[in-house]
């Protein structure tokens, strides 16, 4: 069987490590549901993935969805290589940072 697993560190980082492929990217979804809706923006990191496969670029393509429809911020580190490769591969690399829509926003001071 395959294994993952998703920690919450807290404040909306989480650290997945274990395999993001075809045989877990779903319950990795499914597990994934409730922690991630009581946060605005989340980190996700993967640098502890030690398999990933396109599946695990389709989950990383469906969180980015989710987020973008519920208003949230989703940003990845860690970035398993063979993701990106995938990623770069079938154009859509650019789609993996989607999720940062406030990144590097910068609050304005009061009064101005």
């Amino acid at each position: 069987m395959s294994r993952f697993k998703l920690d919450d560190l807290g404040d909306g980082r989480f650290a997945l490590s274990g395999e993001m492929t075809f045989d877990t990217a779903e319950r990795i979804l499914r597990q994934s549901e409730e922690p991630f809706e009581a946060h605005t923006q989340l980190e996700i990191d993967l640098s502890n993935v030690t398999d990933s496969d396109s599946a695990g670029l389709a989950l990383l393509l469906e969180w980015v969805t989710w987020a973008n429809h519920t208003v949230r911020e989703i940003r990845f580190i860690g970035m398993p290589e063979r993701v990106s490769a995938i990623a770069r591969t079938t154009e859509v690399e650019r789609l993996l940072s989607r999720g940062e829509r406030w990144a590097g926003f910068i609050e304005a001071p009061d009064g101005v």
